[in-house]
């Protein structure tokens, strides 16, 4: 039976992930930080299917002590301070779990077990200020915010490992993906909620920054299917996960309150406090190297995500 670690598997990616792996036949491990607060909820009903390990990307040895106990075949790095609006306030512990984070699970594989796969979550946060359009995995970074910068090292040191020790270590370089079981500190999910709280009566309002922002949007569900093909492939590689398709957050607003069956402009409001410092005005990838060489292809359109992550809501709220 193969075995797999997931790190971050409380996460939206983490639970998508362990689920696909399960209905593989997969033994599942999963890493979890030591919280005052232990929040489960996107692995609740796993539970039982899961070996857990408490460890943390700060801590090497804890990394060491997990990777001997799970003994795993793939290694999935899904673990980061995630939120890119957050990095700006913490930029420092960004830089040490996103970034620094990547090097002490990478020195624990190779001190552990060399042969096994790993997987490294890059993010189209590292194109930030894009050079070119679409983005490809030869498309230049440059990072816009401390998250995206976080991001490019990860990448880099996993390239890194991938070469000097001839470990099979690939990064998916993901554009955005939601769903459901997404934060709701992210603006998709913000945008749902609201939608379905303002139609159920528990909220009148929804504030919101930059309505111009562009996205490439996809659902998370179909993206964890790519990273598990990527590290059945004989040689590790780079690959750009994405839609190819752009949408605006007006868009996403539209779509959510239409599900809802309301007029949007009587309920959202422009808060200017809600900007980041440094703008990424439009992401969209080319994952035709993933088609190509993984046989993968996103399987949910924009429309059809948003309007389940509001039916999803309204049922959460009623």
């Amino acid at each position: 039976m193969p075995r797999a670690l997931i790190t971050g598997i409380t996460g939206q990616d983490g639970s998508y992930l362990a689920e696909l792996l399960l209905e593989k036949g997969y033994e599942v491990h999963g890493m979890v930080r030591r919280a005052s607060t232990e929040k489960f909820d996107r692995i609740e009903h796993l539970r039982d299917r899961l070996t857990l390990h408490q460890a943390d990307l700060l801590d090497h040895r804890s990394l060491v002590d997990a990777l001997r106990a799970a003994k795993p075949h793939e290694v999935y790095n899904l673990a980061a301070m995630s939120f890119v609006a957050v990095s700006w306030i913490q930029p420092t512990l960004t830089a040490e779990f996103t970034g620094v984070g990547v090097t002490r699970i990478l020195e624990a594989v190779r001190e552990v077990c060399p042969e096994t796969r790993f997987y490294q979550a890059s993010s189209s946060e590292m194109f930030g200020k894009v050079l070119e359009t679409p983005q490809t995995e030869k498309t230049p970074f440059y990072p816009r915010s401390p998250y995206g910068v976080a991001k490019v090292y990860g990448h880099h040191i996993t390239v890194n490992y991938r070469e000097s020790y001839d470990l099979h270590a690939s990064s998916g370089i993901l554009f955005n993906h939601e769903s459901e079981r997404r934060g709701l500190e992210f603006v998709t999910r913000k945008i749902t909620w609201h939608a379905a709280a303002i139609k159920t009566g528990k909220r009148d309002s929804l504030q919101l920054g930059n309505l111009d922002a562009r996205r490439d949007w996809g659902y998370a569900k179909d993206y964890v299917e790519a990273m598990w093909l990527m590290l059945q492939q004989d040689t590790p590689d780079d690959f750009v996960i994405a839609t190819g398709v752009t949408n605006t957050v007006r868009r996403c607003v539209e779509v959510a309150f239409d599900e809802a069956g309301l007029n949007w402009e009587q309920y959202v409001q422009i808060d200017d406090s809600l900007k980041r410092p440094a703008e990424v005005d439009l992401l969209v990838g080319d994952a035709s190297k993933a088609e190509r060489q993984l046989g993968w292809k996103p399987q949910t359109s924009f429309e059809e995500l948003i309007r389940l992550m509001v039916r999803s809501d309204v049922a959460l709220l009623s």
